[in-house]
């Protein structure tokens, strides 16, 4: 998971009512925009273009490199949106 979304994570894990609006926005009718949304609110700006970008960043990372990155097939592919949530309900 990126800088960004763990710093918030770690604000919703230690702050219900933050938590509960997170969990609010899985209700919305664009989900991920409503996330991004709440982010912004407490200042830490976010699109939903940056939500996609921070798996595709990792991921791409992950197979280049100066001694030709990995060599293997991926086994899946995280979605860094769902990892938020998985990890903000283990709390």
């Amino acid at each position: 998971m990126n800088e960004k979304l763990v710093k918030i994570l770690e604000v919703a894990r230690n702050n219900p009512k933050v938590k509960e609006k997170f969990l609010e926005t899985r209700n919305a009718e664009d989900p991920m925009e409503e996330f991004c949304k709440v982010a912004t609110d407490m200042g830490y700006e976010m699109t939903v273009g940056e939500l996609f970008a921070i798996g595709e960043e990792y991921s791409s990372n992950l197979l280049k490199s100066c001694n030709g990155g990995a060599v293997y097939p991926m086994d899946e592919w995280s979605d860094w949106y769902e990892d938020f949530f998985i990890s903000l309900n283990f709390n």
